[in-house]
């Protein structure tokens, strides 16, 4: 019986092996990679390697859908009663962390989805799709809050996103020409971040969140005007004297 250590060390070899496969498939293609490469890249024997991944496409599809599940995540800060200009931010922010973190992995699936998506199409038909629906009716939501411009167009919102921060990756040679550095720092990637967050945001109609309103203050009953005689003995108040 499995331990919950050997349980562990498993899937950290597993995640070791995916981001070396990663790599390989992102610089030889799926056709130009071999299982040998992927092996030395990760720093184990080949037959090791099978006793994870039988075949190459197997070890292709698990690269692949955790690099979705990855990105992915980042789209649970878009909840209903979360403010968008926090919630996007947030959004846009980790996307472009990513982009930074890992670029193979983004030009990996660029590729992929170029060649018609053959190994993660149903992928994208099924978890993807449903995400981006269930998304769409929060965004939605903002709308009837006002939180957010009734035309976005909430679908096509997640495609100029996608574009907008993997592009940093997937061309990252045209970016690096273009400012004339031969590759993107910290500094690069934080003047990107803060262009992409301001182009969104306010191509959104979105504004921060308006701090809340501080609690009013109700007079007290003897408060304000004096009012007249007859009723200021009504109610008991005691009459200013001049």
């Amino acid at each position: 019986m499995p331990t919950a250590r050997g349980g562990r060390i498993r899937q950290a070899r597993e995640a070791d092996i995916l981001r070396a496969a990663a790599g390989v498939f992102a610089a030889e293609g799926f056709a130009g990679a071999t299982m040998q490469d992927i092996a030395t890249a990760a720093g184990l024997p080949k037959a090791s390697l099978h006793y994870y991944f039988r075949h190459k496409q197997a070890l292709y599809r698990a690269v692949l859908a955790d690099l979705l599940h990855d990105w992915l995540a980042p789209a649970d800060a878009l909840a209903a009663d979360r403010h968008p200009h926090d919630a996007l931010g947030h959004y846009i922010t980790e996307k472009m962390r990513l982009t930074a973190e890992r670029p193979e992995a983004s030009r990996l699936f660029a590729s992929e989805v170029l060649r018609g998506a053959p190994e993660i199409g149903d992928l994208l038909r099924t978890e993807l799709r449903a995400l981006v629906e269930d998304k769409v009716r929060v965004i939605d939501g903002w709308k009837a809050r006002g939180w957010i411009a009734a035309d976005v167009d909430a679908t096509h919102l997640f495609f100029t996103v996608w574009a907008a921060t993997q592009t940093y990756a997937d061309f990252d040679a045209q970016v690096c020409a273009v400012l004339g550095v031969a590759r993107l720092g910290p500094d690069d990637l934080q003047r990107a971040t803060d262009h992409v967050l301001r182009t969104v945001l306010r191509g959104c109609g979105v504004t921060p969140h308006p701090p809340p309103s501080p609690p009013s203050r109700h007079p007290r009953a003897c408060e304000g005007p004096p009012p007249p005689p007859s009723v200021e003995a009504d109610r008991g108040c005691p009459r200013s004297r001049a």
